[in-house]
C-alpha cells in the first residue's frame, strides 16, 4: 500500500469513527431534546447533525465538482441568505430518522470521493474567498474531521447535561466509573475553592 493510500485509509477511519460517534451520542433521546436548544446561541443536537451532514456535501462534492444527487435536501446560499441558521436547525418537517437517513447517504457520497481522487487531488471551494479557495482533497478530510472533532466535544457536552452519557465512544467510555466520580468531582471542587 502506497503512503497516500494507507493515510487515505486512516482518514477515511477516523471519519468513520467519527460520523459512529455521532450517531451514538444522538441515541436513545426523543425527538423534543434532540431539537431544544442548549446553548444561548442556538446549539441543538439535531441541528449539528444537519450541519455536518451540509458540511460533507459542499466539501466532498461541490469543491471537487460533484453535485449531490437531491438538491431538495441542501442548504442554499439563498436559504442562509433567509436564516443565517439554517444548516443548523431542523425544520419540523425533518425527523431525527430524516436527518440520520441524510447523514449516512452523505457519508457515503463523501467516501466515494475519497475513494476515487487521491488526497493531493486539486479541488475548489466555493464559498472560501478568491485566493483561498483551492485546496486538495487530503486538506479537505482533514478539515472536515477538524469541524466534526470540534462540533462531537460540543455534543459530549451538551449530552452529558441532558442525561448524564459520556465517553469516548459506545466501546469505549475512558471516565472513572460512576462510582468513583463523587470523589472525583470533590476533589476537583476542593482545589478550585482555593482560589
Amino acid at each position: 500500500m502506497s503512503d497516500d493510500e494507507t493515510m487515505k485509509s486512516l482518514l477515511r477511519r477516523s471519519l468513520h469513527r467519527g460520523r459512529d460517534d455521532l450517531r451514538w451520542k444522538l441515541s436513545g433521546l426523543d425527538e423534543r431534546s434532540l431539537r431544544w436548544p442548549r446553548t444561548p446561541t442556538g446549539f441543538n443536537l439535531l441541528g449539528a447533525l444537519k450541519h455536518m451532514a451540509q458540511v460533507e456535501i459542499v466539501y466532498f462534492g461541490d469543491t471537487f465538482g460533484r453535485t449531490w444527487p437531491n438538491p431538495e435536501e441542501v442548504v442554499t446560499d439563498a436559504d442562509i441568505d433567509q436564516d443565517p441558521q439554517a444548516d443548523w436547525c431542523a425544520a419540523e418537517s425533518e425527523t431525527t430518522e430524516d436527518l440520520l437517513d441524510l447523514y449516512t447517504r452523505v457519508a457515503d457520497f463523501a467516501d466515494e470521493t475519497i475513494d476515487a481522487l487521491s488526497l493531493d487531488a486539486p479541488g475548489r471551494v466555493p464559498h472560501w474567498p478568491d485566493g483561498r479557495d483551492e485546496t486538495t482533497l487530503g486538506q479537505i478530510t482533514v478539515h472536515v474531521l477538524v469541524d466534526l472533532t470540534r462540533h462531537l466535544g460540543q455534543i459530549d457536552i451538551v449530552r452529558e447535561g441532558i442525561d448524564g452519557a459520556a465517553g469516548l465512544s459506545e466501546s469505549a467510555s475512558n471516565l472513572p466509573p460512576a462510582a468513583d466520580r463523587a470523589a472525583y468531582l470533590k476533589r476537583l471542587r476542593g482545589i478550585a475553592d482555593r482560589f
